[in-house]
């Protein structure tokens, strides 16, 4: 016979005193740290505690007693249920200051290694809207608020097109409105529902891996141009004949839509990397500008999801590259090539290295576009890649531009960039704490002269942050 659990404690009139990691805010009881989202700092509030350990507990709060005088009104109607924007409660001037303590953080906490100060952290121009791509998910199980549990309502329909809900793999939260990009992402994504349902096509079921709608993924560009991807899972000519007349609906409802694609993905997940991407109407394609750069990109191609503000990003990480025309640059995680073509006209040569061998295909092509014959891209796993060998035969670098995802870079790829001893690393990171810890790596023969958080993500806790290592 299984024990009965003991019921989880609610704590009332409790101070929220601090931010911590992953957009959660910190309140102390008895010495245990409590972790709670959708709250901040100032805010007294009572709390039910949903998971106990040793050391720490989560919490939600299920009243705030008094608001903070830092707290700011949410201006999205789905706040506290999306998991997406967690941030909107305060004030963007206090999400920037507490993004640069917490770069400040990791960098001396994890780092501990010896720093110049920071320089202020560069806030975005737009706070809301910001965002070129956007992707929804399809499902026949939506997510129903507590406020819709509560009040008895048997739903009839429950099929939702939206996010995914943190936690709830198969759940999908019903959005009617979505700040995150300009309003072309409302009107599509309702239209194709309001099609859907009087149209009696079924929406995905995870567990059972049946129905039609899958997925939809929406890119925009500075150009004016928006690309479209439907995914959906055809099983037989039905499935086919629906999605073709879901596509000439929105073709013709929809004429904005510069290129207009869709897969058919009967896999487990939903990735489209090994899929063929088809067209249906418009170019496979759309353009993005940057300082009179051209990027093709494609559906399968990354570009940073914040335009205007990557451009700044990029912008930092050429100046502390401090390039004179004659640097053999590396540019690592080079992605679609676009830092290695943005800063190609500063330099010699650039190398690219890059993982996924369809990002160098482009990485190439938008080279050619942009007339720069400066430029070599390899793929391949950068460990794998980046040795002394490739070092010897391309040559050893004056620059390295290293740009990895969130898990930092392999011991190995220290060790590589170690043995080409390049006078100058610039450091781009989408998480200071794994980047901090490779700071710590190269700390012997490298010292920290500058360091510059970058805000690409409003209304969320993460930061970019580039920083400028010297050979010592």
């Amino acid at each position: 016979m299984s024990r009965k659990r003991k019921p989880l404690p609610i704590l009332t009139d409790i101070l929220i005193t601090d931010v911590a990691a992953e957009g959660k805010a910190i309140a102390k009881v008895d010495n245990l740290v409590i972790f709670v989202p959708y709250v901040v700092p100032g805010d007294v509030v009572d709390l039910q505690i949903k998971r106990k350990k040793h050391s720490y507990a989560e919490a939600e709060a299920i009243a705030i007693k008094k608001y903070s005088e830092l707290r700011a009104q949410p201006f999205c109607k789905h706040f506290g249920v999306c998991g997406g924007c967690k941030w909107q409660c305060l004030p963007y001037e206090e999400q920037l200051r507490f993004k640069q303590k917490q770069v400040a953080d990791n960098l001396t906490r994890i780092g501990k290694i010896e720093l110049p100060e920071m320089m202020p952290i560069l806030g975005s121009k737009h706070v809301a809207r910001y965002r070129n791509k956007l992707e929804f998910g399809f499902s026949n199980k939506k997510w129903l608020t507590s406020e819709q549990v509560a009040s008895g309502v048997q739903f009839d329909c429950m099929d939702a097109v939206g996010f995914h809900i943190p936690g709830a793999f198969d759940k999908i939260l019903d959005i009617e409105e979505c700040h995150l990009m300009d309003d072309i992402n409302n009107r599509l994504r309702n239209g194709i529902r309001a099609y859907a349902l009087a149209h009696g096509l079924t929406f995905f079921d995870l567990r059972q891996q049946t129905g039609l709608l899958r997925n939809m993924m929406l890119r925009t560009s500075a150009t004016g141009e928006i690309m479209l991807l439907m995914q959906f899972c055809m099983r037989g000519a039905d499935d086919e004949a629906q999605a073709k007349a879901l596509l000439e609906h929105l073709h013709a409802t929809f004429p904005e839509v510069t290129s207009l694609l869709y897969v058919n993905n009967t896999k487990c997940n939903d990735t489209i990397g090994d899929l063929d991407v088809q067209t249906f109407a418009g170019t496979p394609f759309i353009y993005e500008t940057m300082e009179g750069l051209r990027f093709k990109v494609g559906p399968k191609s990354f570009y940073q999801t914040n335009t205007e503000q990557a451009y700044e990003l990029y912008k930092v990480a050429r100046n502390f590259a401090a390039l004179t025309g004659d640097e053999l640059v590396y540019d690592l995680y080079t992605g679609t090539g676009t830092i290695a073509n943005f800063v190609a006209r500063q330099a010699r040569q650039v190398v690219g290295i890059e993982y996924v061998p369809e990002a160098i295909e482009d990485a190439k092509v938008n080279a050619a576009l942009n007339g720069l014959d400066n430029t070599l891209f390899y793929a391949g796993d950068m460990k794998d890649i980046l040795t002394t060998g490739f070092i010897e035969r391309h040559g050893k670098p004056d620059v390295i531009i290293t740009d990895p995802p969130r898990a930092g870079m392999h011991a190995d790829v220290v060790n590589a960039i170690l043995f080409a001893a390049p006078r100058r690393i610039v450091y781009v990171s989408c998480n200071p704490a794994t980047q901090a810890r490779d700071l710590a790596l190269l700390d012997a023969d490298y010292r920290v002269t500058k360091v510059q958080p970058v805000d690409m993500f409003p209304q969320t806790h993460h930061v970019e942050n580039v920083v400028c290592l010297e050979r010592r």
